[in-house]
């Protein structure tokens, strides 16, 4: 099984007009990972899989970067593992636009993994993650110990094994993106985890809209994880479009981001039933006393203010649909 996965080839693939206009999006995966590989190596968490993915970055991180972005892993991951309980694993999980992120590897540790973990993103990205699975033991030998099956099907943009798939297609062609799930076996009838971090934002109203009713229209029993920013209205969000414009990378979805009530309602709107949202400093406030005590411990912070500013600009909503038997409604954070 090992030498199927060593042996298998990586086709190249050449760039087309719309590869050229999301170059600017795809170069916030690159930067996001490198925020993570660097707090990672400050010590803010624990994450063996990540150096095998993400170079670390020569220039250091400012403290509220690092503490932004383990408020976010924090989050997300307490969700993540809320679900995983409330179906007793008995699900599946789609990281939508998964970037170089290792949570199908720190569950499996855990001793979480859902049924089955999906990962989709542009097939570049995907390309690229699947060279370091192929050359890197830690993360291809937990992929190859789960797998039932003799060979493993695995091209350039895809790998599908029995426990985890990575699949490259664009969100915003919803027929391609079913087509490719479905050839990976994704099962419409098991309760769903859908996550999305810092992607909707990057689509059109329309194109993260359709989104969003396809999942809820999809699967039964599903909660949908949604990391992005709000409050963008203000003096603090239009600079921070401002600065991301000047990189080539455009806020498509920005209009969806004014508030948290903005950001329920779009969920509401798209066949939700439930539907919560938090700004990331009311999230920080309500760490464990003794988390934030060591984090804060690990770099002088010279502006709270900064990081409170910074924090007040991203949110953290979730949503569910049917689900009522396992107490879905009743996950937070």
């Amino acid at each position: 099984m090992a030498t199927s996965l060593r042996r298998a080839s990586f086709t190249a693939s050449s760039s087309s007009p719309t590869d050229t206009d999301d170059e600017g999006v795809r170069g916030t995966c690159e930067d996001a990972s490198i925020c993570k590989r660097f707090a990672v190596s400050v010590g803010y968490w624990q994450d063996p899989y990540i150096q095998h993915l993400v170079r670390l970055s020569k220039e250091r991180k400012a403290p509220e970067i690092n503490r932004g972005y383990f408020a976010r892993v924090h989050g997300v991951s307490q969700l993540i593992k809320a679900f995983l309980r409330k179906t007793e694993c008995n699900c599946q999980i789609l990281n939508l636009g998964a970037g170089m992120d290792t949570t199908f590897w720190r569950l499996k540790d855990e001793d979480l993994l859902p049924s089955k973990y999906f990962e989709i993103d542009f097939p570049m990205i995907v390309t690229r993650k699947l060279h370091s699975i192929k050359l890197k033991p830690l993360l291809s030998k937990p992929i190859l110990d789960l797998h039932s099956e003799d060979t493993l099907q695995m091209d350039g943009h895809m790998l599908d094994s029995t426990r985890y798939a990575i699949i490259g297609a664009d969100l915003r062609d919803i027929p391609e993106l079913e087509e490719k799930l479905k050839k990976c076996n994704m099962n419409t009838q098991l309760p769903t985890l859908l996550i999305a971090e810092c992607v909707l934002v990057y689509m059109t109203p329309e194109q993260s809209t359709n989104l969003l009713k396809w999942a809820a229209k999809s699967f039964e029993t599903a909660m949908f994880i949604n990391y992005e920013q709000v409050n963008m209205d203000d003096r603090f969000g239009q600079i921070m479009i401002e600065n991301l414009r000047r990189r080539q990378c455009d806020l498509a979805g920005v209009e969806t981001c004014k508030s948290l009530e903005s950001q329920k309602e779009r969920l509401l709107s798209s066949g939700w039933e439930s539907a919560s949202a938090v700004d990331m400093m009311e999230l920080y406030s309500r760490l464990p006393r003794a988390e934030v005590s060591r984090i804060e411990s690990l770099e002088f912070l010279d502006e709270m203010e900064l990081l409170e500013q910074l924090m007040q600009h991203y949110c953290l909503c979730w949503a569910t649909k049917g689900g009522s038997e396992l107490g879905l409604k009743e996950v937070t954070y």
